[in-house]
């Protein structure tokens, strides 16, 4: 055996998957990537082949798989019952966002895009929306920059744009956005990831925002491309940290002109990268409880990883222990999954976990990512989207850290030709199963006029959830918002005008923004959450919820989770009410276990309400929300 293969049990019946990859995970550099999944998936599965690296990302060619054999569903064929109408002009979304060369790219930075919020700043449980813009490489003359634009839900379908009152007009090469209130004064604070410099705005609670960067010690040292975010108190105590995930190491003062090197997509010059450059570091950011911050990456262990080139970020308590974990989608690299140790340090445990490659052990180019239980058996799965020529990936948890990838028996790998970002969970028709959207578009933009079969402007994949574990896509029937193309980056998720159905809102590069109303003919009920914390964090960020309705059209009873939590999609901020699909239940039990560790019951709960929940079990708010002309989904 050639010194520099370990040697390998001589026993593989009785290694597991899991074992045997953590047997070699920390060889993984000394072995081929392909020689550790040769030994580790079994030869029917076998990676495939890729085509040769032309472009600034592996060109994936998926083996031919056959499509999966329909179940019984009742679902299935059924009217969809909802539609997506784009209603961003005559609500006032009225900011294009600028970001890059609009027909042609010189440097990978001018390709990522912008992330959005749903973000309720005021607090008056009608959410407003943040959108991150950019700039372009030339510059703009002083005073007319893009800037980012916070506008104002004014309740009634329309939005203002309330940006320089709020004292937010920052400009610069805008990438994520995240929100949790990181000083527990009761105000939602507000994370902006730039390529350069990092911006913190401490929410005042008036409607204005102050820049807190310096004095939280959030200055960076050099200059670091910043991109996805999240909230997270990974400690417990009490205190919300912040998570920054980091793509390359790329200074546009220094930077070679990239044009030698000859980067071509399908016989195309574009832009080069990722692939050869060297790989950012993600940081952790500790809460020392009195305002400020401390960088404590190195020795929590988030240096320690396989993959690099970290775009989105989520996070989630994967492992049910109560204590958060943290999945980033990597562009070209293996995915990174941070087990919380419990003691202040995270372990990569991605590849043993079966999260961090494709089906055939492919490194993956991915974008978005977000979180849920789509099969209802009490364990939060994960979705990521990736780059053109490859699938979406779908990975169900099993339980014990150990993931299943069910990207192709779920039905959602028959798509490949268009390029994924944006990205959510959301229960779109109130059944009480999670849903999938993914926000597309072209990563290039002189594929447009080419002899390439994907636009830069691309339409959406909507995936009903059939509730046998697979999902049906469904985005022909699901309205013009849905197939109308659009350069998508981020998206996020909320019901903006509190009539009971999840609306979406999308950032576009260089380009006007989209707002999704769903609108629905299903009558079906729904229960909103939101958490307050008292010995937890204030924002609740990290609580578990879960739903219990009885009187469901099944007649069986409708048990859902999900947690509150910042960042995800791509760059991007959901709403931070958890919202729950009841079907034609009327009531329902709420459990909630905090942070903290402290569990609350709610007993009876009638539907189609808000209720803000404090932790110890108050409930502070129970608001009917009837909606835009006091009408909302569900039925009494």
């Amino acid at each position: 055996m050639s010194p520099s293969r370990p040697e390998i049990p001589s026993c593989p019946g009785i290694w597991s998957r899991r074992k045997l990859l953590r047997s070699l995970s920390a060889t993984a550099l000394v072995l081929g990537l392909e020689d550790v999944l040769a030994l580790a998936i079994p030869p029917q599965q076998a990676p495939g082949t890729m085509a040769p690296q032309q472009n600034s990302r592996p060109e994936y060619n998926a083996p031919a798989r056959p499509a999966p054999k329909a179940l019984p569903s009742a679902v299935t064929g059924t009217p969809l019952g909802v539609s997506f109408i784009d209603v961003a002009k005559q609500s006032g979304l009225n900011a294009r966002t600028i970001y890059g060369g609009e027909h042609k790219n010189k440097y990978l930075l001018e390709t990522t895009g912008c992330g959005v919020a749903f973000y309720d700043y005021d607090h008056d449980d009608w959410i407003d929306i943040f959108l991150v813009n950019g700039t372009r490489l030339e510059g703009f003359p002083k005073g007319q920059e893009p800037v980012c634009r916070l506008f104002k839900n004014n309740r009634d379908g329309t939005f203002t744009d309330v940006t320089l009152k709020a004292g937010l007009a920052r400009s610069g090469w805008g990438q994520g956005v995240c929100v949790g209130d990181y000083n527990n004064d009761g105000w939602d604070d507000l994370f902006i990831t730039y390529y350069g410099q990092n911006a913190l705005f401490r929410n005042n609670g008036d409607g204005t925002f102050t820049d807190v960067t310096a004095k939280a010690g959030l200055l960076q040292a050099t200059t670091r491309w910043n991109s996805g975010c999240a909230f997270l108190d990974y400690d417990r105590d009490g205190h919300l940290d912040l998570f920054v995930s980091n793509y390359i190491d790329f200074d546009i003062k220094t930077a070679p002109d990239p044009a030698a090197a000859g980067c071509a997509y399908k016989g195309i010059q574009v832009a080069c990268g990722p692939p050869g450059l060297q790989g950012g570091k993600n940081i952790l950011y500790h809460n020392n409880g009195d305002g400020t911050f401390t960088d404590v990456s190195e020795r929590a262990g988030i240096l320690d990883t396989i993959g690099t080139y970290g775009l989105s970020v989520a996070v989630a308590d994967l492992d049910d222990d109560g204590w958060p974990d943290i999945y980033v989608a990597n562009d070209s690299t293996a995915a990174t999954l941070y087990q919380n140790q419990k003691n202040g340090t995270f372990k990569d445990v991605a590849i043993e976990s079966g999260v961090a490659y494709s089906p055939d052990g492919k490194p993956q180019a991915g974008m978005g990512v977000s979180i849920a239980d789509f099969n209802r058996d009490g364990l939060l799965d994960i979705v990521k989207t990736n780059f053109a020529g490859d699938t979406a990936s779908l990975y169900q948890n099993l339980g014990g850290l150990n993931f299943d990838d069910r990207t192709y028996l779920s039905g959602i790998g028959i798509n490949t030709r268009y390029l994924g970002w944006g990205v959510g969970f959301f229960d779109m028709d109130n059944d009480g199963w999670p849903d999938i959207l993914i926000c597309n578009g072209h990563v290039y933009p002189e594929v447009d006029g080419s002899h390439t079969d994907a636009p830069y402007a691309e339409r959406k994949y909507l995936y009903r959830n059939l509730r046998n574990g697979q999902f049906e896509e469904v985005t022909d029937q699901a309205g013009s918002g849905m197939t109308t193309p659009v350069p998508a980056r981020g998206c996020a998720f909320g019901d903006y005008d509190n009539n009971g159905t999840v609306d979406v809102v999308v950032n576009c590069i260089n380009a006007m923004p989209q707002l999704l109303r769903c609108d629905s003919t299903l009558n079906r009920n729904w229960i909103k959450i939101r958490t307050v914390g008292v010995k937890s964090n204030r924002t609740g960020i990290g609580a578990r919820i879960k739903v219990t309705a009885q009187n469901t059209s099944s007649g069986k009873p409708l048990v859902q989770i999900d947690e509150v939590r910042s960042g995800g999609s791509y760059f991007s901020q959901n709403d931070l009410r958890i919202h729950f699909g009841l079907d034609q239940a009327k009531t329902a039990d709420v459990e909630i276990r905090w942070p903290s560790g402290q569990t609350d019951s709610l007993k009876n709960l009638d539907a189609n309400r808000l209720y803000v929940i404090q932790e110890g079990g108050k409930i502070l708010k129970s608001d009917p929300l009837r909606g835009l002309g006091g009408k909302a989904e569900g039925k009494k």
